[in-house]
C-alpha cells in the first residue's frame, strides 16, 4: 500500500496478544488485546518478527475495510518507536520470495475465538482457542461461514505449518463438532 499516505489514516493501538501464520509459516497479521486483528502483508513478516513481540504495545495506521473488524496495516510502530511501513513487496527491488516450508498433515479442534479477514474484510478463516490459524480460500470460508464463527466448535483436517510464532492449517475437511462423539465433516 506504499500510495497510501498513513498520516491520513486513523490509528488503532493496543497489546499484541498473539500473531497469525499464513500456510507459508510466515507472519501475516497479529491479534490485540481488544480482540481486533490486524492484517499485514506477509513481505512485511521478517521486521514485524525483528520488532514487535508478543506482549508489546503497538500503534497501527490502517483502512478497516465495510463489515469486518480488522484494520489492514499500512504503518506499525513498535513499542520502542521503530516503524515498519508498507512500501510494496518490490519498494526496494527485491522479490518477496515465500519461504520453502515443509506442509505436514494436522488434526485440530477446537473452539472458535475469532472470524479471520484478509484486507479487504473477506472470510477467510477462524482462530481457535488454543492459537491455531484455521485458513480456507474465501469462497469456502463464506460458504462454510457457521463453522466459523466464534463459539463454534470444530474440527479440522488438512495440511499446516508450526514455529516459534504459532501454527496454521489449510483447512481440506472440516466438522462441526456438536459433542464428544458427533462431529459432521464437510470438504470443499
Amino acid at each position: 500500500m506504499h500510495w497510501i499516505d498513513p498520516a491520513c489514516l486513523q490509528e488503532t493501538r493496543g497489546t499484541v496478544t498473539q500473531f497469525l501464520l499464513n500456510p507459508h509459516g510466515e507472519l501475516d497479521g497479529f491479534i490485540l488485546d481488544n480482540d481486533r486483528q490486524v492484517h499485514f502483508p506477509p513481505h512485511l513478516s521478517r521486521p514485524l518478527a525483528k520488532h514487535v513481540s508478543v506482549g508489546d504495545k503497538v500503534r497501527v495506521r490502517g483502512v478497516k475495510p465495510r463489515g469486518a473488524d480488522i484494520v489492514a496495516g499500512v504503518l506499525l510502530t513498535s513499542s520502542k518507536g521503530v516503524e515498519i511501513l508498507d512500501e510494496g513487496p518490490h519498494h526496494d527491488g527485491d522479490k518477496h520470495e515465500r519461504p520453502h516450508v515443509e506442509k505436514r498433515p494436522m488434526d485440530v479442534m477446537g473452539e472458535v475465538q475469532l472470524s479471520l479477514y484478509g484486507p479487504k474484510g473477506e472470510l477467510r478463516g477462524a482462530l481457535l482457542t488454543d492459537g491455531t490459524s484455521v485458513r480456507m480460500p474465501p469462497h469456502a470460508a463464506e460458504a462454510l461461514s457457521s463453522y466459523l464463527e466464534p463459539g463454534a466448535h470444530i474440527q479440522v483436517w488438512g495440511r499446516g505449518v508450526k514455529n516459534r510464532y504459532g501454527a496454521c492449517i489449510e483447512v481440506d475437511d472440516i466438522a462441526e463438532l456438536v459433542d464428544a462423539d458427533d462431529a459432521t465433516a464437510t470438504g470443499y
